[in-house]
């Protein structure tokens, strides 16, 4: 793969597949969810090797190192020898169990929940995170 020596951040966090458009990546720098040392870029920031950032994506924290400037979008295999993720284990498993935790729906019309139904659903999300947080030790 051929390196430039100078290339945006918009393009390379799409190149590299955080973000599905670039179009994506450039709002993401524009609303402050891409940051370098704590501070907000702009889409058209020039990355460079060494540098960590901060990227927001939804309900996702992400920490990034750019090991490699990559100007085209690749395969997702090649695309991971370009950055690497320094995201702490903890942000990591929290969002992965947030897919696990219980959906509750309530009937539509069924109006607000009574106390004894608030305790009810209070009690279930305990009981199934202190359960997690037991698996997980």
């Amino acid at each position: 793969m051929p390196e430039k020596e100078k290339l945006r951040i918009d393009k390379y966090l799409w190149a590299i597949r955080l973000f599905k458009t670039r179009t994506l990546a450039s709002d993401a720098c524009k609303a402050g969810r891409v940051k370098l040392d704590s501070k907000n870029i702009k889409a058209s920031h020039e990355v460079k090797i060494g540098e960590t950032y901060q990227v927001s994506k939804g309900t996702e924290r992400k920490v990034i190192r750019v090991t490699g400037l990559l100007e085209n979008r690749v395969d997702a295999k090649k695309a991971v020898d370009f950055y690497l993720d320094m995201t702490p284990v903890e942000q990591t498993q929290a969002f992965k169990s947030m897919f696990h935790a219980p959906m509750l729906k309530r009937d539509r019309g069924a109006g607000r929940p009574t106390k004894r139904d608030r305790r009810e659903i209070d009690d279930l999300k305990d009981d199934f995170f202190e359960k997690k947080d037991e698996d997980d030790n």
